[in-house]
């Protein structure tokens, strides 16, 4: 169980750096599709060559096209997001969201199963997750409340969106391989964003700004996730599912520290308890 656990936090460390990018990019929508677009180009020969060896059903190509689709809602929602909320707020809610439903997933339709000590930490985790956004210590306006709402909302609708697609390319790494799967999700995931980029005309523009980032963020995007689905043919996803929203921990520390952003103490302490929480499911869940 160990090399699971160590290819998850290498995942949760990784993808809290790309969307620490993300957050100080110019324009959201362009700076993920061009991180995307790089290996999405790299991996399609490997794709068609393993479509090409092998006869999978009907059933089998519409699950990977639902993959697709639910990344390119993935990406589209994510752009929008990181435009209206603070990378130390709305990061902690979108994977929160799917730390809850991912085990429940995982159990209810795989026939997997948590311990007690797996459940408490997983509840820990829940709470650190609501400590962090802040939601019972503001005393603002109503009308900024409602707004202060909208990317809360966003990111629980990501949240949901990324346990729909964990569990479908859970099904999916049983027809196909990792790196497959992960060019069908790079597809996907570029796909989303181009009307927005072409309607844009900033492609130019961002990359003279921030093309170093965005090199970077071309490794880190799809290694992040490749990392955790090889985590999961190697162990059950209701166990590891949780522990890969260490990069929460990272992202608040990202935030507070490196992009100054307000309830720094509040936020960081939330970390803690995620912390322990990870380490109940990690090491008896």
């Amino acid at each position: 169980m160990l090399i699971p656990i160590m290819l998850v936090l290498a995942s949760g460390m990784a993808h809290a750096v790309w969307n620490l990018f993300t957050k100080k990019s110019r324009n959201k929508s362009v700076f993920l599709w061009s991180i995307m677009m790089l290996p999405t180009l790299l991996l399609l020969p490997s794709l068609i060559q393993e479509l090409g060896l092998q006869s999978l059903s009907p059933e089998a190509y519409a699950l990977l096209a639902l993959s697709a689709v639910l990344q390119a809602l993935y990406s589209w929602m994510l752009s929008k997001t990181y435009e209206l909320g603070d990378l130390s707020q709305i990061y902690p809610i979108m994977r929160g969201t799917s730390t809850l439903l991912v085990p429940l997933v995982g159990v209810i339709f795989l026939k997997e199963s948590l311990s007690g000590a797996g459940w408490l930490g997983i509840g820990l985790m829940l709470a650190g997750f609501f400590v962090l956004t802040g939601m019972g210590t503001r005393k603002s306006k109503v009308s900024v409340r409602m707004q202060e709402m909208k990317p809360l909302l966003m990111a629980l609708g990501i949240g949901a969106c990324i346990t729909c697609y964990v569990f479908v390319d859970k099904l999916n790494l049983q027809q196909i391989s990792p790196l497959a799967l992960l060019e069908i999700t790079n597809i996907g995931f570029v796909a989303g964003l181009t009307p927005q980029v072409l309607l844009s005309g900033e492609l130019r523009a961002e990359w003279k700004v921030n093309w170093r980032t965005m090199l970077l963020g071309a490794v880190l995007n799809p290694g992040s996730y490749l990392l955790f689905l090889f985590a999961m043919q190697q162990a059950p996803m209701a166990h590891i599912g949780p522990l890969r929203e260490t990069g929460t921990i990272f992202a608040t520390l990202l935030g507070v520290l490196l992009l100054k952003e307000k309830q720094g103490t509040q936020r960081i302490l939330g970390s803690v308890v995620i912390a322990s929480g990870i380490l109940l499911v990690g090491m008896w869940g």
